[in-house]
């Protein structure tokens, strides 16, 4: 009897998902808890696994529709991959997991034709366009970890250059070249993260009264702290001391001082938070995503630095989840990795400011009455003028200034 594929609930506020990549076809035979589909939403993406197992039967919404959450995509055939699979062989070699002690039963290898596919190898088989049985497996029980893919495709890669080289071949002939003046379109459907990024930015643009302003900041202290403690800083935490963890710390000693910046507009109420959940700006895999450090306030480099990377690594794989992409009480965006020298960054609603990081260039400017070069960065506040007044907003930025100049005053709240 067929089995239902249902759009699961995904979070309380989302109604509907995109259909992402199937990495199952129709006559695929797949195991209970295979990957079949992925779901984009407007915050994550998540995966459909497969309830029981059996053979792809259907496929109802195809790649960039949209469903309903609890709607019908597709239908599995249960049981049909276990009689259509090759049988078994006389004999399995027995492998023993030692950190399961000397009592545990011993597990075997699963069929070559039916390898046992983690999710995140799933994933890096169908983007590497592999079958399961192309990796040889290292996970225990004989399953496909993410890593196996990796190796798979490496040595792919550098098997060519190990070749001797050969006889170059006679030449092709020339390929025909396009007519001048022609040209192709393609269209592509908007994922749901782009939409409602779209949707947000457009809603920021119409709902707030957005005003930026700007500053310089000289980067040589931050720079020589950096030198000074990296290898300390690796060597303890196992992480590099990066300048995020320094502007994210500026902006709550910054956010302390104008609590408006840090606050948001309620229907005909002002709310100030007493907390300081702070949003990074990071390159996920299908658009930008601001996840979430929850309590800066509470926080020391290390922490910062350790929890972006982590986030960041989360937004390249596109698992983060949502708790880690809702609320946040003001935003930082660092531009200047993609090489912006100057930008006006758009408030993330409903909060009132964000924070804008540009690229450090090496400038002619007087100190003392004496020129010299340094590395400077601009800086870019943009905030909603209807709670953040123009003094507030300069100061907020005057006071970040301070502070990555002289990194000391964060240390005795000067």
């Amino acid at each position: 009897m067929p089995v239902e594929l249902k759009v699961p609930s995904v979070g309380e506020s989302i109604t509907e998902v995109q259909i992402g990549d199937w990495l199952k076809g129709v006559g695929d035979a797949v195991n209970q808890d295979d990957i079949l589909v992925m779901l984009e939403t407007d915050k994550v993406t998540v995966e459909l696994p497969a309830p029981v197992t059996g053979t792809i039967a259907q496929i109802l919404a195809k790649k960039g529709e949209t469903a309903q959450v609890g709607q019908i995509v597709g239908y599995i055939e249960e049981g049909a991959a276990a009689a259509t699979a090759a049988p078994a062989p006389a004999s399995i070699a027995p492998v023993f997991d030692r950190s399961l002690g000397s009592d545990a039963p011993p597990a075997t290898i699963p069929p070559a034709s039916t390898p046992r596919v983690m999710p995140a190898a799933q994933r890096a088989l169908h983007a590497a366009g592999l079958d399961a049985a192309d990796v040889t497996p290292s996970g225990p029980g004989g399953r496909t970890l993410k890593e196996d893919v990796q190796r798979h495709v490496e040595s792919q890669q550098k098997a060519p250059a190990a070749k001797p080289a050969a006889a170059k071949p006679a030449p092709a002939a020339p390929l025909a070249r396009s007519p001048e003046g022609s040209r192709q379109e393609e269209v592509v459907p908007m994922t749901t993260l782009r939409r409602r990024i779209a949707e947000r930015l457009v809603e920021a643009q119409h709902t707030a009264a957005l005003l930026t302003t700007f500053n310089e900041v000289d980067m040589t202290a931050v720079k020589e702290l950096r030198e000074q403690y990296q290898d300390a800083f690796v060597k303890k935490y196992s992480i590099k001391l990066g300048f995020m963890s320094f502007f994210v710390k500026a902006a709550v000693d910054a956010l302390k001082q104008y609590p408006s910046v840090n606050a948001e507009v309620r229907g005909t109420d002002i709310v100030y938070h007493n907390y300081f959940d702070v949003g990074v700006a990071v390159g996920g895999g299908k658009g930008l995503v601001v996840p979430v450090l929850r309590n800066v306030e509470r926080m020391g480099f290390a922490d910062v630095e350790l929890t972006i990377a982590a986030l960041a690594n989360r937004a390249k794989d596109g698992t983060l989840k949502l708790d880690e992409l809702q609320g946040g009480t003001f935003t930082i965006t660092n531009g200047g990795i993609y090489g912006s020298l100057l930008s006006t960054p758009i408030i993330n609603p409903p909060q009132s400011g964000i924070l804008g990081l540009h690229g450090i260039v090496d400038r002619a400017v007087v100190i003392k009455g004496a020129v010299v070069a340094r590395p400077m960065m601009y800086i870019a506040l943009t905030y909603d003028h209807r709670i953040v007044d123009g003094r507030e907003a300069v100061g907020f930025l005057k006071r970040i200034k301070e502070t990555i100049e002289e990194p000391a005053r964060m240390l005795i709240e000067i």
